[in-house]
């Protein structure tokens, strides 16, 4: 994980005027949001391992996912780019289990925090300034 200075640190906004906004820079609310906080996502790469993060924390009402229907006002916390590697092929532990397999879908990260090259941090970078230019007009 590599923290990324920004000028939207610290900003509160309500959230459901930051979703709309930044969905239109490529973000989406990730899958792992609670009521009282969530990150904005956006992947870096076509094969979805690097990813810009844009952390929020609930400081009034309830986040209650990617609804309409919230009166959230959310903090903005630090942005960052993190990296997962994941298995080549099949793996090795994997037991057959038809109900796991309806739950199970997805394979977790060997490295949820690998290395990230100097090439993602400068992309994310840009692509940071790009929404602090427009956002911050």
């Amino acid at each position: 994980m590599v923290p990324l200075n920004s000028a939207i640190i610290g900003r509160e906004e309500a959230f459901d005027q930051l979703r709309g906004y930044i969905h239109e820079h490529g973000f989406v609310l990730g899958g792992n949001w609670d009521y009282n906080h969530g990150y904005f996502d956006r992947h870096l790469d076509e094969a979805r391992t690097v990813w810009l993060r844009i952390p929020l924390t609930v400081t009034r009402g309830v986040l209650d996912g990617d609804t309409d229907a919230t009166d959230a006002i959310v903090k903005i916390g630090t942005p960052f780019v993190l990296k997962h590697l994941y298995n080549d092929g099949l793996d090795a532990e994997a037991h057959a289990n038809t109900f796991g397999a309806l739950v199970d879908q997805f394979q977790e990260p060997v490295d949820k925090d690998a290395p990230v090259e100097r090439s993602w941090i400068e992309k994310a970078e840009k692509l940071l300034r790009q929404l602090e230019e427009s956002w911050l007009q």
